[in-house]
């Protein structure tokens, strides 16, 4: 037993060994509920979708030019083959820290030497967990295939929040949540003089494709046929 906590704990496996405590008191977290396996918080993503089709996103994932939301986000890069992030850093600690184990038992002596024979493994141990960590993810991608976030046309029929002092014709800003809960800033319009300020809420009713934003009218939510005492349509 000493002398396994001596290796474990010996430069440079000291390095995994830490990295490997916080994995394991990730995935702790996870299965308690208090983190998800892509890494975020319980929160709502908040993302920003602009005008002209080339949107941009916060949070969960990027907007393409069709606006809709890869939900993949950076977990998706090309050599993590498409898993989430923590699940192929977890698997980089994990074989990491065998490898420098074994080699920390094996080849790393004592002493000043000790050092720089330690960084060597260091570096080489980093080099071939990142070769065998994207080895061993390419299996796993079917387990994760890419979500696609909500689109703008599922956005129309649901409620907004405006944000910008007055909407217009060619002008305004609302914030709508989908039936995920991300939060996505858009493009508003409205044919006539309605009294749209900032923080009233209105109904996007229509999507402008050409120009790509939302007919918008004012919403009471008191002559909603849908609602009923305590009702919230959509």
């Amino acid at each position: 037993m000493g002398a396994f906590i001596a290796a474990a704990t010996g430069f440079p496996t000291v390095v995994f060994t830490a990295a490997l405590v916080v994995v394991v008191l990730y995935w702790l977290l996870v299965a308690l509920g208090a983190a998800d396996a892509h890494g975020h918080a319980h929160a709502h993503a908040h993302v920003h979708i602009h005008v002209r089709g080339h949107g941009h996103a916060n949070g969960r994932g990027q907007a393409n030019g069709r606006g809709q939301v890869n939900g993949r986000g950076p977990a998706g890069s090309q050599w993590l083959g498409g898993v989430p992030v923590t699940l192929a850093f977890s698997l980089f600690v994990a074989v990491g820290w065998l490898i420098s184990f074994c080699a920390n038992a094996l080849f790393v002596p004592s002493g000043p030497a000790g050092l720089l024979v330690g960084a060597i493994v260091l570096i080489a141990t980093a080099y071939a967990s990142w070769s065998a960590t994207k080895l061993l993810v390419r299996p796993l991608h079917p387990l994760f295939p890419d979500e696609q976030g909500p689109s703008r046309l599922d956005f129309v029929g649901l409620t907004c929040t405006i944000r910008t002092g007055r909407v217009d014709a060619g002008f305004g800003q609302a914030e709508v949540r989908a039936a995920d809960g991300s939060a996505a800033t858009v493009q508003v319009r409205q044919t006539g003089n309605d009294a749209l300020a900032s923080g009233s809420t209105g109904l996007l009713y229509a999507y402008d494709e050409p120009g790509e934003f939302f007919w918008v009218a004012p919403y009471d939510s008191a002559l909603d046929p849908r609602t009923g005492p305590g009702g919230n349509p959509g």
